[in-house]
C-alpha cells in the first residue's frame, strides 16, 4: 500500500490528456487494490449492487467500461456473472484484470473513441468511477448506447463534479430525448472514498438506464 495515496489520488485526477490518464494508472496498477480498500473505496460494491438487481441472466455480456484492475468483474463473477468483457486506456491495470481470469474479453481501448465493438452486441454496461473530470467524456455514452442491445441497462457512476461540469447532464437529457434510453433510478448522493484525507468530500452517484 502506497503512503501517499492522495497524492496519487491528485495525479490521476489532475491528468490533462489521454496519455497522462494512462500512464498514472500503469504507474499504480501494482498497489491500485490495497490503496483503494484502504480509503474505504464502495464505488464497485454500489455497481454490483445495481447490477445485481437489474440484470437476472448470470450469462449476460457485460461490459466493464473503464475496467481498472477488475475489482467490480471479480465480485460480479463471485456472484455467478461468467461473460464479463473490459475495455481500460491502462495496460497496467489490464494486466492486473486479467490476472484475475474472470474476464472474457480485455482490450485497451478509449472511452470516448469508437469501440471495436459490434452494435447491440452487449446485455449489460457498468462503469465504476470512471466518469469523473479528467477521465471518460460524457460523449463516450453514445458508444456504450450503441453497444447496448435494447432492454439491456446501464449502470454507472457520474461523480458530482462531472454532472453539469462535464457535460453528463446535458448528454443523458439528450440520450433520452432521443428515445435511445430511459432512466429508471438514480442512487443517492453519496462519498465513494469516505477515508480519504483529501477526498473524503468527493461525492458521486450511480444512474441506472435501460436500452429502449
Amino acid at each position: 500500500m502506497n503512503s501517499n495515496i492522495d497524492q496519487i489520488l491528485a495525479s490521476v485526477y489532475g491528468a490533462k490528456s489521454r496519455e497522462e490518464v494512462a500512464q498514472s494508472y500503469d504507474q499504480w496498477a501494482a498497489t491500485y487494490d490495497l490503496d483503494m480498500q484502504a480509503i474505504g473505496y464502495v464505488n464497485p460494491a454500489v455497481m454490483v449492487g445495481m447490477a445485481a438487481r437489474y440484470v437476472q441472466n448470470f450469462d449476460a455480456a457485460i461490459f466493464d467500461a473503464g475496467v481498472g484492475t477488475g475489482i467490480t468483474g471479480q465480485l460480479l463473477s463471485i456472484l455467478g456473472y461468467t461473460n464479463l468483457i473490459g475495455v481500460d486506456l491502462s495496460d497496467g491495470m489490464l494486466a492486473r484484470a486479467a490476472a484475475r481470469k474472470v474476464y472474457s474479453t480485455l482490450r485497451n481501448q478509449e472511452l470516448g473513441a469508437p469501440l471495436d465493438f459490434p452494435t447491440a452486441s452487449v446485455d449489460a454496461v457498468i462503469s465504476c468511477g470512471t466518469f469523473t473530470l479528467g477521465h471518460a467524456p460524457a460523449a463516450a455514452l453514445d458508444e456504450l448506447v450503441r453497444i447496448t442491445k435494447p432492454g439491456g441497462f446501464l449502470i454507472f457512476t457520474v461523480s458530482t463534479a462531472a454532472w453539469t461540469e462535464g457535460g453528463f447532464e446535458t448528454k443523458l437529457t439528450a440520450l433520452t430525448a432521443a428515445g435511445l434510453i430511459a432512466e429508471v433510478v438514480p442512487v443517492k448522493i453519496y462519498h465513494p472514498m469516505p477515508l480519504s484525507k483529501t477526498e473524503s468530500g468527493f461525492t458521486t452517484r450511480a444512474h441506472v438506464f435501460r436500452r429502449t
